[in-house]
């Protein structure tokens, strides 16, 4: 109902087709950009989770925060050797740069390996056009879980689980450097250094690949 008249859809319909007046689509148009983006994201992972050495496949998924009643987001990287969080950073916003920062970080913090496979879900932050570029361009493979299967990423999504129910879940944040400092001491004091994971026989991150340098 606009301007106080009310008028069905079906009149709607009977005066449009006397008029010979072409219907209006209600469907969402199809983007570009979107297509060309998503028609090429192969997983070549295929849930294959234990690789024999460090720096053969890293792991990135993006989760959400309350802080101050609004939502930020967190980005790991994780290598699926040994479970271990190389990178993370936290936004405002859920944007291609958080992704690119958070590569960033990892990639300086393992010394710009070559080869590696990057494995995420399809989000948009890691289909766009820069961060496929920056993979290219530091000789990276990337793997995309398939649309709708969350268990092809399923050691991101399993950290993120348990990070909420030990660690963020248990607090109240009231800006993002109190975030910083409560992701800092879980990954960085705990998670990497000391949390045992079945994966690695009940090692630590730390202690997994300190035995890959060591066997």
């Amino acid at each position: 109902m606009e301007y106080g008249k009310k008028i069905s859809a079906g009149r709607v319909y009977r005066l449009m087709k006397s008029m010979s007046l072409p219907k209006m689509s209600t469907a969402k148009p199809v983007s570009a950009y979107l297509r060309s983006s998503q028609e090429d994201c192969k997983n070549i992972l295929g849930q294959k989770f234990n690789p024999q050495k460090p720096n053969l496949v890293w792991v990135s998924d993006i989760t959400f925060v309350k802080v101050a009643g609004r939502f930020c987001y967190v980005c790991v990287i994780i290598d699926l050797f040994s479970r271990k969080v190389i990178a993370y950073k936290t936004s405002a916003k859920i944007d291609t740069p958080l992704v690119l920062d958070t590569f960033a970080l990892a990639y300086a913090k393992r010394n710009a390996p070559k080869g590696v496979m990057f494995h995420s879900d399809r989000g948009c932050q890691y289909t766009s056009k820069e961060f496929r570029k920056t993979l290219d361009k530091a000789d990276f493979v990337q793997s995309f879980s398939a649309k709708g299967h969350p268990y092809d990423n399923a050691v991101a999504e399993s950290f993120f689980k348990y990070l909420k129910k030990e660690e963020l879940n248990r607090r109240i944040f009231n800006s993002l450097q109190d975030l910083n400092l409560a992701l800092f001491e879980y990954i960085e004091a705990f998670y990497n250094k000391q949390r045992p994971h079945s994966a690695n026989g009940f090692l630590s991150p730390d202690e997994m690949e300190a035995l890959s340098l060591n066997p």
